[in-house]
């Protein structure tokens, strides 16, 4: 998962049908078993497109969205946002809401 700042993550949801963006911060642990079960899914399904981003270094984007914690994985069909997740909960999971 590469690192992404806002523009980059607005013109990925332009031109990609079905995108997702990880917002974490470094001291959370609860991001921590995110980041990881995020790591199962991208080596399970490399084609998707996912990108990551520390949200202390993104105001606009949490304005935005009206992030309400972290970890939050945003999930975007054909230019639209559909989903904010904040439960992971398992790789299975993640991989329903991304199919």
């Amino acid at each position: 998962m590469e690192q992404w700042s806002y523009r980059e993550w607005k013109e990925i949801t332009e031109k990609e049908d079905l995108c997702a963006y990880y917002l974490y911060t470094p001291l959370c642990g609860t991001c921590a078993v995110a980041s990881r079960i995020l790591s199962v899914v991208t080596e399970l399904k490399p084609d998707l497109v996912i990108g990551k981003a520390d949200l202390n270094y993104q105001e606009q984007i949490a304005e935005d969205y009206q992030v309400e914690s972290v970890p939050c994985l945003l999930i975007h069909r054909t230019g639209q946002p559909v989903e904010k997740v904040y439960a992971f909960r398992s790789v299975q999971n993640i991989l329903e809401k991304l199919s």
